[in-house]
């Protein structure tokens, strides 16, 4: 099977006003799905003790499910962006059901951690033409990826072959926070810092990175 780790330069063209990679030379890590309560403290240990601040694109009905795991990304400094209520697919909802699953994730947010959400990531990396105008409705920007890492495959030769030929200085990775890759996910993030140290790279904090 060919992974497709970058997603192809006529798409990042035509949806130019997302972000697919950082725009100050520095690595963006984000973590999909969460929070989890079989993955969350484990991510957030790794990445206290790497000194890297992270983007958690979160699940609206998780927030509301494990409301003190989204507060301890928070208060570890990290950021939380909307991955949809439950993780459906905007292109296979009707327009009303779009909206809801943005919703109603940034009003949990509001409400369970007192948090305004800035950023936005669809589920699956699935969207449409209209998205960016729902998204400016909400107020809110949409950050796809550079480096897909396919950790949910559970397989690290998968995510070290990705890494060793897609990372770049200005990378938004996309890690997963869930059970699918919790046997791998602290191996990956050691892979990726590993490897990006040795290229003299930089991580950065999501405003930093989405300026």
């Amino acid at each position: 099977m060919k992974y497709l780790y970058d997603p192809p330069g006529i798409l990042k063209v035509m949806f130019s006003g997302f972000y697919w990679n950082t725009n100050n030379n520095k690595i963006l890590l984000t973590f999909d799905d969460g929070p989890n309560p079989e993955t969350t403290e484990i991510i957030l240990k790794r990445l206290s003790e790497e000194k890297i601040k992270a983007m958690f694109f979160c699940v609206g009905e998780n927030i509301k499910k494990y409301s003190s795991l989204a507060k301890n990304i928070l208060d570890e400094g990290h950021s939380i962006g909307n991955h949809t209520f439950n993780h459906k697919i905007l292109n296979k909802i009707s327009a009303e059901e779009r909206s809801f699953q943005i919703k109603e994730t940034n009003k949990i947010a509001e409400e369970k951690l007192g948090y305004s959400i800035k950023y936005f990531r669809p589920a699956h990396g699935r969207f449409q033409i209209s998205t960016s105008a729902l998204l400016k409705e909400h107020n809110l920007k949409n950050v796809m990826w550079s480096l897909l890492t396919y950790d949910y495959k559970n397989d690290l030769e998968v995510v070290k072959f990705g890494v060793k030929k897609y990372l770049r200085n200005n990378s938004i990775i996309v890690l997963h926070d869930n059970i699918k890759s919790k046997n791998i996910i602290l191996d990956s993030i050691s892979l990726i810092v590993d490897e990006a140290r040795s290229r003299n790279y930089q991580f950065g904090e999501a405003d930093e990175c989405l300026n």
